[in-house]
C-alpha cells in the first residue's frame, strides 16, 4: 500500500472514528463535568454521596463481578477439558456449549422466571412451595442468567488460549516435578492469563452496564436501570451524566488494565511446538465422567431456551402452577408475525442493521488495511480506536448519542428545519443514531475478522498482480477480497446478527413506537398484560433461530479463531 493512501484512509477513519464515537462519549464526559462551560466535580462526588446512585453502582459492580466469576468457573473448565481429552461426542458437546450465544439474556429472562419462578415448573415438579430460586431481590437470577449467557465468551477465549501453549513447556515442568493442580496453576494458567482476562474484561463490562436483563428481571437497584430511568431529565439533570461518567472510567479503567497487564505480557514460546501435542483419548466410564459435565452445564444453560420455547406455544393464563403447559398453541407464532408492532419492528431491525454492516463492512476493511498492509507508525492508534467499542459499554454509548441529539435538536438551526428535525432528533426519528450505535458497537468484529483475513494471505499475490500492470483498486477487488471474503463474510454476519438483537442502544434510542427495533418490541410486549409475554417469547424464539443460523455460519468460516472476534 502507497504511503499516502495509508494516510489518506487513517485520516479518513480517524475523523469518522472521532464524529461518531470520541465525541458522543465527549458529551457524556462534559455533561458530568462541566456546568456552564466550567469544570467541577460537584456532579461526580454527588453520584457517591446520593444513597441510591451509590446502591445501583455497588450493585452493578456486583453484578458484573458475580458473573464474570461465574463465568470463569464455568468456561475455564470445560475449556481445559475439551484441551486435553478426545471422547466420543466430543464434537457435538463442545458446539452445544455455544447455543447460549443465540438467545441474548434479556430474552432468556422470560423463559427462566416460568420455570425457576416461586410458582413455576420447578417448584410444581419438587412438590414445593414459592421458594424463590432467582435469589432474594432477583440479583442472583441477574447473575445466573448473564453467567449463562456469557460464559461462552470465557470459553472461546480460554480454548483459543489453551491452542496456543507450547506442550514442551508442560513436560519440562513434569520433568522437574511439578505435576497435577500445580503445574496448571504455575504454568498452563500465567500462559492463558492473557486470552483468559481478555474474555473475563468482555463478560464484565458487558454484565456491568446490561440494562435488558435486570429491567426483565424487575432489578432496578442497579445504574443501567437508573440511566434508563432518568432519560426524561437528560436536558436538565445532570447527574445522570456524572452517573454514566462513572461507568465508563470503570470500564476504562478495566480496559487499561487488561491492555497493561497482559496486552504486552508474552511468555518465550517458540513459534511452533517442539512436541506436537495430542489430546488424550479416553472411553469407556472415563469418556463419561470427562463428558458429564458438558452435559450437565449444557442442560442448564438451555434452562431460559427451553423456558421461552415452552412460554411461546402455551395459551395464554396456561402456564401456572404447572411443570408443562396446560394448554397448546401456535397462534402466538402468527401474531408474533402478523401484529402490527411486531411486523414493523422486524422492518427496522432489518433496515437498521443491514446499514450498520454496511458501514462496518467499508469502515473494517479500510482500517484493516491500514493496520496489515501499511508501516505507518500510528497504525496501531488506529488499530485500537477500532477495538475500543468492545472496551465502552453500549449503555454509555447510547447515552453519548441521546446527549448529542438533544445537542443538535436544540440548536435554532436544526429547530426551524423539519427536515433537519427528522433526521437529527430521536425523538422524532432515531434511524440515523440507531445505524451508527449499530455501526461503531459492531466495528471490531469486522475489523477483527478482516485483520485475520488479511494476515493470513500472503502480499505476494498482491505485489504480482500490482507488478502485472494492475491498478491499486483492481488489486483489492479481483485479488484481495475474493481471498478474504470469508472472513469478511463471518464477521459481516456476526455485526449483523447481534446488531439485530442488540439492547441497550435500542431501548434507550428509540422512543416511538414506529421505529421500535426488535429488541425494544419484545420488552414493550413482555409489559403488556394478557398475551404479550407470549407474543414476546414467540418472537424470541423467532430471534434465536435467526443467531442460531448465523453463529453458525461464522463458526464453519473461522473456525477456532471465532474467539478472537470477543477480544479486546
Amino acid at each position: 500500500m502507497r504511503r499516502s493512501t495509508a494516510w489518506g484512509i487513517f485520516l479518513l477513519a480517524s475523523v469518522i472514528l472521532g464524529v461518531f464515537f470520541v465525541w458522543p462519549l465527549a458529551r457524556v464526559i462534559s455533561g458530568g463535568f462541566f456546568h456552564e462551560g466550567r469544570f467541577t466535580l460537584r456532579y461526580l462526588i454527588g453520584v457517591f454521596q446520593n444513597p441510591i446512585y451509590a446502591e445501583g453502582l455497588r450493585n452493578s459492580l456486583l453484578l458484573g463481578l458475580g458473573t464474570t466469576v461465574l463465568a470463569v468457573g464455568i468456561g475455564l473448565p470445560l475449556a481445559w477439558l475439551a484441551n486435553r481429552y478426545e471422547f466420543p461426542g466430543k464434537t457435538w458437546l463442545t458446539g452445544l456449549l455455544l447455543v447460549p450465544m443465540i438467545l441474548p439474556p434479556f430474552v432468556g429472562a422470560i423463559g427462566l422466571q416460568q420455570i425457576l419462578g416461586q410458582y413455576g415448573a420447578l417448584n410444581t415438579a419438587l412438590g414445593l412451595g414459592p421458594v424463590d430460586w432467582l435469589g432474594q431481590g432477583r440479583y442472583f437470577g441477574v447473575i445466573l442468567l448473564q453467567a449463562l449467557g456469557l460464559y461462552p465468551i470465557l470459553y472461546l477465549n480460554a480454548a483459543a488460549a489453551l491452542a496456543n501453549v507450547d506442550p514442551a513447556m508442560e513436560e519440562a515442568a513434569e520433568n522437574l516435578g511439578c505435576s497435577g493442580f500445580r503445574k496448571f496453576r504455575r504454568i498452563t494458567l500465567p500462559l492463558i492469563m492473557p486470552g483468559l482476562f481478555a474474555g473475563g474484561t468482555i463478560v464484565f463490562i458487558w454484565s456491568f452496564t446490561e440494562l435488558g436483563t435486570p429491567l426483565i428481571m424487575n432489578y432496578t437497584r442497579c445504574a443501567p436501570v437508573q440511566v434508563y430511568d432518568a432519560l426524561k431529565e437528560i436536558g436538565s439533570n445532570p447527574f445522570p451524566f456524572a452517573l454514566v461518567c462513572v461507568m465508563l472510567v470503570c470500564s476504562v479503567l478495566l480496559y487499561t488494565a487488561s491492555k497493561l497487564l497482559f496486552g504486552r505480557q508474552a511468555y518465550a514460546m517458540q513459534s511452533k511446538a517442539a512436541v506436537v501435542f495430542a489430546a488424550r483419548r479416553v472411553t469407556g466410564w472415563r469418556a463419561l465422567i470427562v463428558a458429564l459435565p458438558f452435559v450437565a452445564v449444557i442442560a442448564v444453560a438451555l434452562l431460559p431456551h427451553a423456558g421461552v420455547i415452552l412460554t411461546s406455544f402455551a395459551a395464554p393464563g396456561s402456564w401456572y402452577r404447572s411443570v408443562l403447559p396446560e394448554v397448546w398453541t401456535t397462534g402466538n407464532y402468527v401474531e408474533a408475525l402478523g401484529h402490527g408492532m411486531t411486523v414493523g419492528s422486524i422492518r427496522n431491525s432489518l433496515l437498521f442493521s443491514g446499514l450498520a454492516v454496511l458501514v462496518n463492512v467499508g469502515l473494517g476493511i479500510a482500517i484493516a488495511f491500514v493496520v496489515v498492509r501499511s508501516n505507518l507508525r500510528l497504525r496501531g492508534v488506529l488499530d485500537a480506536l477500532a477495538m475500543l467499542p468492545l472496551a465502552v459499554p453500549g449503555l454509555v454509548m447510547a447515552f453519548g448519542y441521546l446527549a448529542l441529539s438533544s445537542m443538535l435538536s436544540n440548536t435554532a438551526l436544526v429547530k426551524g428545519s423539519v427536515p433537519l428535525q427528522h433526521l437529527l432528533d430521536v425523538r422524532v426519528n432515531p434511524t440515523l443514531f440507531l445505524v451508527i450505535a449499530y455501526a461503531m458497537r459492531r466495528l471490531p468484529y469486522v475489523v477483527r475478522a478482516a485483520v485475520a483475513g488479511l494476515q493470513q494471505t500472503s502480499v505476494t499475490l498482491e505485489e504480482s498482480a500490482a507488478n502485472l500492470g494492475a491498478a491499486p483498486l483492481t488489486v483489492v477487488r479481483r485479488i484481495t477480497l475474493p481471498l478474504i471474503m470469508a472472513n469478511l463474510i463471518a464477521g459481516a454476519l456476526l455485526a449483523f446478527a447481534f446488531s439485530m438483537l442488540e439492547v441497550s442502544d435500542s431501548l434507550m434510542l428509540a422512543q416511538r413506537m414506529d421505529y421500535y427495533p426488535i429488541t425494544k418490541t419484545i420488552y414493550e410486549l413482555f409489559q403488556m398484560i394478557g398475551t404479550g409475554k407470549f407474543v414476546a417469547a414467540a418472537l424470541g424464539v423467532w430471534a434465536m433461530l435467526f443467531l442460531a443460523v448465523t453463529i453458525l455460519g461464522s463458526s464453519l468460516l473461522l473456525g477456532k479463531k471465532l474467539g478472537a472476534i470477543f477480544r479486546v
